[in-house]
């Protein structure tokens, strides 16, 4: 299995490389001809034909492939955890075509979630080529997407722990040694291309005392709000866009990018050019809190509006840059307040991994993506300590997971009769691995105890590198790995029966 992934890790690498390349050339091709347009203003009719073109052009792709529309990390959950079905080739055609048509108008859409279901997608196509079976397949799936994530950001422990935490939610032993294997091999080929530095490079973070860690509490309360306020404003966005017709939704959203783009073309794009400005800031005035306050709240409803089209563009990089500005704004407060002014990078760093943490709730992830690009573990306590407050703000606001959220929504749309997905008729017979989670319902039960789900039956089980006989008298522990054998069809009752009985 781990050769498999090194080679699903380096055909994702290969593909989220080309897709970094032409998503940057087209972001930096936006800011010339916004600039353009603001210096020869008749330019711009040319351009609204162009974006109204375009704009119906994106709505057709998605409307012909439409797994391929938004961040592509719930659809690629959807086709790890229920079983949905993916066309990788149309879903790789459509996210190279659309991300680049959108990075031209400068969209405020990131490419880490499209490079993880790019990675997903190119480990389909290679699993498929291997002739490997479902339970393969599926793993190697989620190899993909982690080594998507590393190849996005340069980042393969961030990219593994993903897997782990967000797309598979499986601390399985085969997982970890397939997500590691894809993500070191695809950020091997992501560093020969762009260099040894990540893509936020934060070595020059410098350290904080032991009595400032404290600070990061505060701190970690405002990148909670503000995590969850961009929940709120991109779910928002979709309801909206639901009174409008499908194909004028993103044309809506390519016209709303002429007016940004010629007055505020800092918030064009995924927002890396965002994050550097705060986290470089030196100078306390009232203007530079000003501008960036007025950059944090642009951007966050700009990026609700690009996402809520439904084009296909992620959400991942737009909070990092929305937490990083929040960052910077209570670093220039708390300067103000007789605070060194070093601390102004440092609590932009901290708040990205917060808002980032109260927004997609993977606190392992964020930290270990923070703690990457910083460069340096001595960063680690403070990052978490302002993550860790962050989700606690979070979860007391009853805010949902934002990935989860979409892809719940994407399953109660695909049930009103979007044809895309698994057929029942298609899953067959399905096994799965479940982890029996501490203080759960089936711990210290015994597999004869358990009134398993439908017609499910237990075929295997697993006790640390163990495998085990699952006799009715075998007792089950917290931290086994039980295997279920069961009828495709019914995959979604099976899997929220056992989620509910296993947690």
């Amino acid at each position: 299995m781990a050769l498999k992934a090194v080679l699903c890790g380096l055909v994702a690498g290969i593909l989220v490389v080309l897709y970094r390349k032409g998503v940057s050339y087209g972001t930096a091709f936006a800011r010339c001809a916004y600039s353009l347009i603001l210096q020869r203003p008749l330019l711009a009719l040319p351009w609204v034909a162009a974006a109204v073109a375009v704009g119906l052009f994106v709505a057709w792709l998605i409307k012909l492939v439409p797994m391929a529309s938004g961040s592509g990390i719930p659809q690629v959950e959807g086709v790890v955890l229920w079983g949905l079905r993916m066309r990788a080739l149309p879903v790789l055609a459509v996210r190279y075509t659309g991300g680049f048509l959108c990075a031209l108008f400068g969209m405020s859409l990131g490419r880490e979630g499209p490079s993880i279901q790019i990675g997903a997608a190119g480990s389909q196509v290679a699993s498929r080529g291997m002739r490997q079976g479902n339970d393969a397949e599926n793993y190697l799936v989620t190899a993909g997407a982690a080594a998507g994530l590393s190849a996005a950001f340069n980042a393969p422990l961030s990219g593994m722990v993903f897997a782990l935490e967000e797309i598979h939610r499986s601390f399985s032993p085969v997982i970890l040694l397939s997500a590691a294997a894809a993500s070191l091999s695809a950020d091997f080929v992501s560093k020969n291309w762009f260099g040894l530095r990540p893509v936020l490079d934060f070595t020059a973070m410098p350290m904080l005392s032991v009595p400032e860690y404290l600070l990061m509490i505060p701190l970690g309360l405002i990148a909670g709000l503000v995590g969850s306020a961009c929940n709120r404003l991109l779910l928002g966005a979709q309801d909206a866009y639901g009174v409008l017709p499908a194909w004028s939704r993103t044309v809506v959203a390519f016209l709303i990018a002429l007016p940004v783009g010629i007055f505020l073309p800092a918030v064009l794009g995924g927002g890396e050019d965002l994050i550097g400005l705060a986290e470089r800031t030196h100078e306390v005035s009232p203007s530079v809190a000003s501008n960036l306050l007025l950059l944090l709240v642009v951007k966050m409803m700009f990026t609700a509006v690009c996402f809520g089209s439904g084009a296909p563009g992620g959400i991942f990089m737009p909070i990092l840059a929305v937490g990083t500005l929040t960052g910077g704004l209570c670093g220039v407060g708390a300067v103000a307040l007789g605070m060194p002014v070093r601390m102004i990078s440092v609590f932009a760093v901290c708040a990205m991994a917060g808002a980032l943490t109260a927004s997609v709730k993977a606190p392992v992830t964020s930290i270990l993506l923070t703690v990457e690009m910083s460069g340096s573990l001595v960063h680690m306590l403070p990052v978490a300590l302002c993550a860790f407050t962050a989700l606690l703000v979070s979860d007391l606001l009853k805010v949902r997971p934002i990935y989860e959220a979409l892809l719940e929504r994407s399953m109660r749309r695909r049930r009103q009769g979007q044809k895309e997905g698994a057929p029942p008729s298609a899953l067959g017979v399905v096994t799965m691995e479940f982890v029996v989670e501490y203080g759960s319902r089936v711990a210290g039960r015994r597999i004869g105890q358990v009134d398993w789900p439908g017609d499910a039956v237990v075929v295997g089980l697993r006790r640390g590198d163990e495998d085990m006989v699952p006799t009715p008298e075998r007792r089950l522990l917290a931290g086994d790995y039980i295997y279920l054998l069961f009828d495709g069809r019914r995959l979604p009752h099976i899997r929220n029966a056992m989620a509910d009985m296993c947690r």
